[in-house]
């Protein structure tokens, strides 16, 4: 039996905080006791905190294709990726790995493969410090979605897949004005070859997008893989994901679609950047004001890392009446429910002892130690 005591910290459990020590055996806790002890890792009335389990990063595919048409090592890509991950306190998270090709990317399974083949390796080789698991983003317009999710989707890994359209007009991009100006600074064309982008975009929408959710829909319930519906408008968005079975509502971008996403009883996730900025990168509505409204359940780094745990300490600074244990539960406990995990996410009796200590420096969280199943990995 192995044994190790944390004490003098400031437990934060999931309805409350206090100084207190933890006892881990054999990787699970054991004991959560009120006061210190006199033996034990003194964490000098730092915070220890559950790790955090992060749903929907894109961050393997930053460090995969760190400038356009330039692709590393997918190995070296992931471990590169694990270190920040688990650096930023992170002990399980889902690598977003998108299917389904377009223009920029037409061999999108090549590289699809690649990802989740390295992810997999990792994790069979023991050598990762989080644990991964990998979640499907799934671009419905595409002519080849369906192919993709067939070869990726059949591993106890795949856990997670979410049914996106990035269409110009559609969703995130329901403002064909604000999308022109978008995609003329980044792809640098003129009027016409944006408008031609656009109407080959539409086009492809009108051909697959129907059919293709409703296959992969089907095939995620009979996989059992939790489905989360991305960008969310409308009311007829968010009947369309009720209909679906789907658990997760990724990103509404309207109160109208949270709010009726919330009644449904699906899990509201938000994007923490949002929350740091204070709105959205896109000009949607702001996180802030969801949480302000009992309207959000989880955050995702999305595409910043350590923006999930500056996120939940800003947030009760942000939002009156919110205590850190429940702007933490955003990133630790409800992610692990809505994955469908019952062994990790909050500092209890019998449950995996993946735990963070923090130090506050100013405002700013500090990662000072990450303990995985008890073991120590940054």
């Amino acid at each position: 039996m192995t044994e190790t005591v944390f004490t003098n910290a400031r437990v934060v459990l999931a309805d409350e905080a206090f100084l207190g020590s933890v006892v881990v055996r054999d990787g699970m806790i054991s004991r959560v006791d009120r006061g210190t002890s006199a033996a034990g890792l003194d964490l000098e009335g730092d915070y220890l905190i559950p790790g955090l389990v992060e749903l929907h990063t894109d961050h393997l595919e930053n460090h995969y294709r760190p400038r356009p048409g330039v692709f590393w090592d997918p190995l070296a890509a992931l471990h590169a990726h694990d270190t920040q991950i688990a650096g930023s306190g992170i002990t399980t998270v889902f690598d977003a790995v998108r299917i389904g090709s377009d223009i920029d990317l037409p061999d999108m399974l090549t590289h699809s493969e690649r990802l989740v083949s390295a992810v997999r390796a990792g994790a069979e080789g023991g050598w990762l410090r989080s644990e991964h698991f990998i979640h499907l983003r799934c671009e419905l317009p595409s002519h080849d979605v369906v192919d993709h999710f067939d070869a990726l989707a059949d591993h106890p890994s795949t856990r997670l897949a979410s049914v996106m359209d990035h269409t110009p007009g559609q969703r995130q991009f329901r403002s064909l004005d604000a999308y022109k100006v978008f995609y003329a600074r980044q792809m640098g064309g003129t009027d016409e070859t944006v408008q031609a982008y656009i109407d080959a975009r539409q086009a492809e929408h009108d051909r697959y997008s129907a059919a293709n959710r409703q296959a992969i829909v089907t095939r995620a319930r009979d996989m059992q893989i939790a489905l989360a519906s991305h960008d969310d408008a409308t009311l007829a968005h968010v009947e369309q994901a009720e209909a679906d079975g789907v658990a997760i509502a990724e990103f509404p971008t309207t109160l109208e679609a949270a709010s009726a996403a919330h009644a449904a009883g699906l899990a509201i996730l938000m994007g923490a950047p949002n929350v740091v900025r204070g709105k959205s990168h896109s000009g949607n509505i702001s996180a802030t004001d969801l949480v302000a409204g009992g309207l959000l359940d989880i955050l995702s780094s999305d595409y910043v890392p350590f923006a999930l745990l500056q996120a939940a300490f800003l947030m009760p600074t942000r939002v009156a009446g919110l205590d850190l244990s429940k702007a933490l539960a955003t990133v630790t406990l409800n992610p692990a429910r809505a994955a469908g995990f019952d062994d990790r996410g909050e500092i209890a009796i019998g449950k995996r002892a993946d735990l963070v200590r923090v130090s506050l420096r100013g405002q700013l969280p500090a990662v000072c130690g990450v303990w995985r199943e008890g073991n120590r990995v940054s």
